[in-house]
């Protein structure tokens, strides 16, 4: 372990709770093969933004730790890095190569909605979106689980097409780190373009997985 990445365990570890472990402990899959120190994610999270200045070089320390916190502090500094108004675009290909290339270590779904939208879909929003079809094609579905999260940026943006086409393709994927994502792109197209929605929800109504149908209309109900 590097100094610099000691220190900011230490100050990880300064902010552990008995009972924030046993929160973490709980809800963390038993496949992850991580540990919780216990720290809440608020400060968790503090912490990353204090460190966003870490060189990218470090990150993959980080997100080979078996430690929870440790790989969401190195997920949300490449969030906190991509939220920079004045990063190139050799910047934010770096900070979208460096989650792709360890993306075997990214392996609980709230790592993946920590950075995938900016950090992935925000470095695709002027390019090829067909690394997002490739990984909304990958036998992983974690991996399947960033092609759509990372499209909540292109979203937001206003950028329908792809977002729509990934969700078409994953519509009837089994895993639930997918079905639930999916539902919510489709509520968040809904919410520019309604008839939109209620279109695709109308051409799609049998291939959608109950939970994907159920948070897509939600906004419907409204």
């Amino acid at each position: 372990m590097t100094a610099e990445i000691a220190r900011l365990h230490a100050a990880l570890e300064a902010l552990q709770s008995d009972t924030e472990k046993a929160k973490i402990t709980r809800r963390l899959p038993a496949d992850s093969g991580l540990t919780a120190i216990g720290v809440r994610m608020k400060d968790v999270f503090d912490t990353a933004k204090a460190w966003t200045d870490l060189d990218l070089e470090h990150i993959p320390e980080l997100l080979a730790s078996p430690l929870y916190e440790v790989r969401m502090v190195g997920v949300s500094v490449l969030d906190f890095k991509a939220r920079r108004p004045s990063l190139s675009d050799a910047g934010r290909r770096r900070l979208y190569e460096t989650y792709l290339h360890h993306h075997d270590l990214i392996t609980v779904w709230d790592l993946v909605d920590r950075a995938a939208p900016r950090v992935v879909g925000g470095y695709l929003l002027d390019k090829s979106r067909q690394p997002l079809f490739d990984l909304a094609r990958s036998p992983r579905a974690i991996e399947r689980r960033t092609a759509i999260t990372a499209a909540f940026w292109l979203i937001r943006q206003g950028d329908l097409d792809d977002p729509l086409a990934l969700a078409e393709l994953l519509l009837a994927d089994p895993s639930g780190l997918v079905t639930k994502p999916v539902g919510t792109a489709l509520r968040e197209v809904g919410k520019i373009d309604r008839p939109r929605l209620v279109t695709f929800v109308r051409e799609h109504r049998d291939r959608m997985q109950r939970p994907t149908f159920r948070l897509a209309t939600s906004l419907l109900a409204d």
